[in-house]
């Protein structure tokens, strides 16, 4: 039963690592220190994307599965277990990347209009 509820902790500090690399930039308009910490979340999504390394938590929840007497997740991992299939059709796939993509970008760029706004702000230069 403790191995069970740690393979589910896992599975939800996964899910909440992937909604961080999705609009942890939006997280970063209202704490803009935050954003070297999403710039690490995304660079590790991407490189676990382009280079298909398996990620850590998901090694995590296997070991605990196992441990609880349960099949680990299958090869593909996380995404593909919890979320292809379940949450968006797995025709989506590329869709969902780029839509993630643009996600991070346009809160990337958000965050960049809304520091050079405050910068303007603080220095007191009014736009004419």
């Amino acid at each position: 039963m403790p191995y069970r509820v740690l393979a589910d902790g896992i599975a939800v500090t996964h899910l909440i690592f992937l909604l961080y690399v999705m609009f942890g930039g939006f997280v970063a308009w209202r704490w803009p220190r935050t954003i070297a910490l999403h710039v690490c979340a995304v660079a590790w999504g991407l490189a676990s994307v382009l280079v298909g390394f398996d990620c850590p938590l998901t090694h995590a929840e296997n070991w605990a599965r196992h441990r609880a007497g349960e099949a680990g997740l299958p090869p593909a991992g996380f995404i593909d277990h919890y979320l292809t299939g379940v949450v968006y059709p797995e025709s989506a796939l590329g869709p969902v990347r780029v839509l993630v993509a643009v996600c991070v970008l346009v809160s990337w760029v958000g965050l960049w209009r809304r520091l050079r706004r405050v910068s303007y702000v603080a220095s007191g230069v009014t736009r004419q």
